[in-house]
């Protein structure tokens, strides 16, 4: 099977950032993500099938085959990789990285690529926390529990960071809301959907909404 083109690359990580690797994704979320019209998506996505990089099934959605998830993650490691470096030896914001990551993850070469994860030390976790997958595409699984899930008394140690909003990423730099530090559910109200945090020493307030995309490992309560 030869290489996929870009616009077959972007494709194949949408669906895996979208959980198709393990589950059926929906046309109209892969719209939603990429942000194209659904009428395109699926033309793509039957094209996609026809060169055996999914499974789809209309009406229904689509999952990866085998060679597509490791076509996927060979520009998964790739993005994740570039931000890593953008942010550890350039010194960008972890705010600025991912549009120069998307942009340069079809540029750069195996070489390129093997290089800059040398130099890095093989990194597991790119700079908001996502795992970076392997040379061979293996990828670590884990369990997280969104934030905005948290109730009183409730504690997680934050894992990932969703990368797609600088404004909210810079808001949780300022918070301290990253990937490391245990945020404490000191209080929720649903009636005005407001949470209390604590996280490193200090109490934030937010609701929902500003911590959508925020994703934790549970800690046993004390």
């Amino acid at each position: 099977m030869s290489e996929p083109s870009e616009a077959v690359q972007d494709y194949l990580k949408a669906i895996h950032n979208l959980g198709g690797a393990a589950q059926i994704v929906s046309p109209a979320e892969i719209a939603n993500l990429l942000g194209v019209k659904a009428p395109s998506v699926t033309g793509m996505l039957k094209r996609l099938a026809e060169a055996g990089w999914i499974t789809y099934t209309p009406g229904d959605g689509a999952t990866l085959t085998p060679s597509g998830i490791i076509a996927a993650r060979r520009v998964v490691r790739r993005h994740r990789l570039i931000e890593l470096f953008l942010t550890q030896v350039l010194g960008l914001d972890w705010s600025e990285v991912d549009a120069e990551a998307e942009a340069l993850e079809h540029a750069i070469s195996p070489r390129l690529e093997q290089a800059i994860a040398t130099y890095l030390g093989e990194p597991a976790e790119d700079p908001h926390g996502h795992p970076i997958p392997n040379s061979k595409g293996e990828l670590t699984n884990r369990v997280l529990q969104r934030l905005s899930e948290l109730r009183d008394g409730q504690s997680a140690i934050i894992r990932e960071a969703q990368d797609d909003n600088p404004a909210r990423l810079r808001q949780w730099r300022e918070h301290g809301l990253i990937p490391g530090a245990t945020a404490h559910c000191l209080r929720y109200d649903a009636l005005d959907d407001l949470f209390e945090i604590e996280v490193s020493g200090r109490i934030i307030r937010l609701g929902s909404e500003g911590l959508w995309g925020l994703r934790g490992e549970p800690k046993a309560q004390a």
